[in-house]
């Protein structure tokens, strides 16, 4: 048995759940998600509670999944996700325009990332302890993996570097960096 297809969601007061066929639709404050159910698991709508079960065991696999999937939509739309990730380097800095933000990453050009919608971007300066550090840039959105594949695709644009850490990371992340020619 999946110990996490097991756990019963609870469903906020103020929620709207429709189970429709293949596919579970969640509406709350912050918005609507739509999520698609695997093959061979059913929800059931139980007082404030959704339940899912699996139609037979060889579902047994996907039952924690269709649950993880169906509590992040529950969560999205009642509180949102955050990533967060932080510039560091000198002369690198981010900023917001229209729909997009500027990224000044060290390149002999400056980098347009389109924001795509549902996800709303903040830049802010932050005393941290890192060295060299310049901004941070707070993600947010009611979609998990928008919010996620988004902030990767950020980081992406200038990995940290092994050797000065300068580039774009996730906040918190620990980098170890390697000694240069002259370190053992």
């Amino acid at each position: 048995m999946s110990r996490i297809g097991r756990k019963p969601i609870a469903v906020p007061k103020g929620m709207k759940v429709n189970l429709a066929g293949d596919f579970i639709e969640v509406s709350g404050p912050k918005g609507a998600l739509k999520t698609r159910v695997p093959e061979g698991i059913k929800f059931k709508l139980d007082g404030d509670q959704l339940i899912a079960e699996r139609e037979s065991d060889d579902r047994a696999a996907l039952h924690g999944l269709a649950r993880a999937l169906v509590q992040n939509a529950v969560t999205g739309v009642t509180l949102g996700f955050t990533r967060q990730l932080d510039v560091v380097g000198v002369g690198y800095k981010a900023e917001v325009q229209k729909g997009r933000v500027l990224f000044n990453l060290g390149y002999s050009h400056p980098i347009e990332f389109p924001i795509p919608p549902g996800i709303e971007v903040k830049i802010e300066r932050v005393n941290k302890p890192i060295q060299q550090y310049q901004t941070t840039i707070t993600i947010t959105g009611i979609d998990r993996q928008q919010v996620g594949q988004v902030a990767a695709d950020m980081r992406s644009l200038r990995s940290p570097d092994p050797y000065k850490g300068k580039g774009v990371r996730y906040a918190g992340e620990q980098l170890k960096l390697k000694p240069g020619k002259t370190g053992k």
